[in-house]
């Protein structure tokens, strides 16, 4: 996750300007380590993402990719019960598509992939798996 990117999404949302600030320096000194085994890596800054496990991470991270799951509702390709857009579930960083066919399947990644890209997030085609039911 950028940044400065989550900065210009937290302004749009009319946040404080002093909690802008705090979330600023608290990124700044974000420092961490890698420990595998019994061997811990030299510390190193966070320049990007957010601290998984902390108390404020998820909400930071759903208003970052809250564009994405708006423009998967506005193009109005996937699945809707009762008019409400069950088009796309997201928890935490993991994303489900649900489409009528699979040519609105496809319409749904093109926007995500566009959406992604500009947030520059990325889809891992390794982790991605996709599910026909039906004829």
């Amino acid at each position: 996750m950028n940044h400065n990117g989550l900065f210009l999404k937290l302004m749009d949302r009319l946040l404080p300007v002093n909690v802008l600030l705090i979330l600023e320096k608290w990124f700044e000194n974000c420092y961490t380590c890698v420990k595998w085994g019994s061997i811990t890596s030299c510390m190193f800054q966070l320049t990007r993402g957010i601290r998984q496990g902390g108390v404020l991470s998820p909400y930071l991270f759903a208003v970052y990719v809250d564009d994405l799951i708006a423009s998967v509702e506005h193009t109005r390709f996937g699945c809707f019960y009762k008019s409400t857009c069950i088009s796309i579930v997201m928890y935490a960083d993991d994303i489900l598509l649900l489409s009528p066919s699979i040519t609105a399947l496809q319409d749904l990644l093109h926007v995500c992939e566009n959406v992604l890209n500009f947030l520059d997030l990325y889809i891992n085609p390794k982790k991605s798996v996709c599910m026909r039911i039906g004829l």
